[in-house]
């Protein structure tokens, strides 16, 4: 077994050395890509390095020197990027160029549709390409400079091989016929919704708030949505303008002055300091004696009652059959996909694409009428086409593989 890396990188450090990087990647039609960030103090990611690897090799680069807003003409080309896990990468990358890669492919979604189950990137550079990756240091701060030459052998070591891999699963896919399945998953992924959290949900996230009712819950509301404003504004963690018990503290007594905030359980000076406590205070006065918002009607029909047994029926079929297919039982479709199906809502995940063939489709025979679910010893649930008739079974919807 070989290691990922060791010092094969370019460390890029200004504007002039990134922009020859990205006239080389001009004539790429794909690259590898990953980054390194902080966000524990702060609402928004910080980005402390970026790595990209093409055919030519790896550079880093160190975006406390260097403006990555000229990347997003490499973003938005037809190049392919290549990353691992990279819902939060997508993050960064919109917040430090305004844009995210046009075309995506995901190798730990890519995985996926191979038998592993949210596979760290070590993880499938051992087992797919016999590389060991350096072991990552979670106490790392990637902002102090200078980095050292651990730091960027370890920052290297993520995308040093990415290219390799992604050859190495797609091949694998393409010869079950499922990359089509995980290029759709990918887009899936590319295109969600990203940024700021709506305040007016904020107070949702707080589990002590959930006994509370009548005024006390509106002022509750209003101060969790305040938080989540001001920690938006001032780039912070919500907790760091005001903890949970904070906001529990402020409803239920509902202060009037500063000298009572600052009595409270949870307050401290930085959630008064600068005028912080006038505001908060407004706040409580406009929502004391309100009545607390009222969860939005929902837009698609109630689940059935006549449906709801068979909820756990089906989950159990469907979660034999992501095991047939070696594939994660949320890949294929989530509770929650379920009951929408169920309850037509539109658009809903199983109606289109793999997931309607797989198991969208055989649902909607079942709720016809058309199939029935039946229990084998050997095969566990089987579903039937009752059109069919001796004993025959339809399950070429579990093959693919």
């Amino acid at each position: 077994m070989s290691d990922a890396v060791a010092g094969d990188y370019t460390l890029i450090e200004d504007d002039a050395a990134f922009a020859d990087l990205l006239d080389r990647l001009d004539s790429q039609d794909r690259y590898a890509i990953d980054t390194e960030f902080h966000r524990e103090r702060t609402y928004f990611p910080h980005v402390a390095l970026v790595q990209i690897a093409d055919r030519h090799g790896v550079a880093l680069v160190d975006s406390l020197q260097v403006d990555l807003a000229p990347f997003a003409r490499i973003l938005d080309s037809d190049a392919t990027a290549v990353m691992h896990a990279a819902r939060q990468d997508m993050e960064v990358l919109e917040r430090s160029t305004g844009t995210v890669p046009a075309r995506l492919v995901d190798t730990q979604i890519a995985a996926g549709f191979l038998g592993y189950t949210s596979p760290s990137l070590a993880t499938l550079l051992e087992r797919e390409l016999k590389v060991r990756a350096p072991k990552a240091d979670r106490l790392t701060d990637w902002l102090r400079r200078p980095l050292t030459p651990n730091q960027l052998d370890y920052a290297a070591s993520d995308v040093a091989h990415l290219l390799e891999l992604f050859d190495t699963l797609w091949s694998r896919l393409e010869a079950r016929g499922r990359d089509v399945w995980a290029l759709d998953a990918c887009e899936e992924l590319r295109t969600e919704p990203r940024g700021p959290r709506d305040p007016d949900d904020a107070w949702r996230r707080i589990k002590e708030l959930r006994h509370l009712r009548g005024s006390t819950l509106a002022v509750a509301q209003a101060v969790a949505g305040w938080r989540e404003e001001r920690a938006i504004e001032t780039d912070q963690t919500p907790r760091f303008v005001l903890s949970d018990l904070g906001v529990v503290s402020v409803a239920s007594a509902t202060p009037s002055s500063v000298d009572e905030l600052r009595s409270l359980r949870g307050i401290d000076g930085r959630s008064i300091r600068g005028g912080m406590g006038d505001e908060l205070l407004a706040v409580v006065a406009a929502a004391a004696g309100t009545r607390p918002r009222r969860t939005p009607a929902p837009t698609a029909p109630e689940l059935p009652g006549e449906l709801r047994p068979a909820v756990p029926l089906i989950s159990a079929w469907v979660s034999q059959l992501s095991r047939e297919l070696e594939l994660e039982t949320s890949m294929l479709a989530t509770r929650s996909d379920l009951e929408d199906l169920l309850r037509g809502v539109p658009g809903a995940r199983l109606t289109h694409g793999w997931r309607a063939e797989l198991v969208g489709e055989p649902i909607r025979r079942l709720l016809a009428g058309e199939a029935a679910l039946a229990f084998d010893r050997r095969q566990g649930l089987v579903l039937e086409d009752r059109g069919v008739g001796n004993g025959q079974t339809d399950n070429s919807q579990a093959d693919n593989s």
